[in-house]
């Protein structure tokens, strides 16, 4: 990817803008990278936020690029960063509080819908 992102004009929005600008995803492909990732295309788009295909800032370009390139360093251990993150999200669930909920029983519908019937406006 960083060597068609380097080559191609890079859009967001879009697979192509039809005026030789690619989506960072179909620039990888060109140079060799034969795998696809739905979600890397749907958060592309949201970083850059668009909502018509358009060229990229500079500054989301070199975020990319920095990006990608720390992702190619060794010391970069992206499976405890995944974990570190997965419990954030264990421990906010948890301090959630738990709400349950059930349906009424038929007799407790009717007396309801009376009591409804009555009060609304």
């Amino acid at each position: 990817m960083l060597e068609g992102i380097e080559v191609h004009p890079i859009v967001a929005g879009a697979y192509t803008d039809g005026r030789g600008g690619v989506c960072p995803m179909l620039a990888a492909h060109r140079h060799g990278e034969r795998t696809s990732f739905p979600s890397f295309a749907r958060a592309w788009d949201a970083f850059t936020n668009v909502e018509r295909v358009r060229r990229v800032t500079p500054h989301e370009l070199h975020v990319l690029t920095t990006l990608l390139e720390e992702s190619l360093r060794e010391e970069t251990d992206f499976a405890a960063a995944i974990a570190e993150h997965r419990e954030a999200i264990a421990r906010r669930e948890l301090a959630r509080p738990v709400i349950r909920a059930r349906r009424l029983s038929p007799a407790r519908r009717r007396a309801g819908a009376g009591r409804a019937a009555r009060t609304a406006w």
